[in-house]
């Protein structure tokens, strides 16, 4: 993955009773990433809302967990845009604790209007998702 990552401490109200991350924080560490990345870009959701009357919601996720992340562990939260069309757009993330991958997420975000049905991306979004796209290498075949 590219990009500056989000760096994310693991506090005890990140974990269960054993010191482990609960598995539905990591889907919030991922939108923390997400929602700085957006904002970066000038495309915050209050600034969404009110000027182009769009929100972003999740369509789908797709997460697999790797390894476990701790009590008091450094985290790193790994975005790039790997698809950008006219009303939605594609992520990757990775949760990540120094080399270790410890989590990946694929996702699909919509642009919604203020009536909940999908509309067109802003230019004001479109465009700088669009010079973030990571080109992904080709899948190599077995054997090779």
């Amino acid at each position: 993955m590219t990009g500056e990552p989000m760096q994310i401490r693991v506090y005890y109200e990140d974990t269960d009773a054993g010191g482990v991350v609960y598995h539905a924080n990591y889907l919030r560490f991922a939108e923390r990433a997400r929602t700085e990345l957006m904002r970066e870009m000038g495309g915050n959701h209050p600034d969404l809302l009110s000027e182009h009357a769009v929100m972003i919601a999740v369509r789908r996720c797709a997460v697999d967990y790797i390894q476990p992340a701790r009590l008091d562990d450094e985290l790193e939260v790994h975005t790039i845009v790997t698809k950008v069309g006219a009303a939605r757009f594609d992520m990757k993330q990775q949760v990540t604790r120094d080399a270790d991958v410890l989590v990946t997420l694929d996702l699909q975000l919509v642009c919604v209007g203020t009536n909940g049905r999908a509309t067109r991306l802003p230019a004001a979004l479109r465009d700088p998702l669009t010079r973030l796209i990571v080109a992904q290498p080709a899948p190599q075949p077995e054997g090779r």
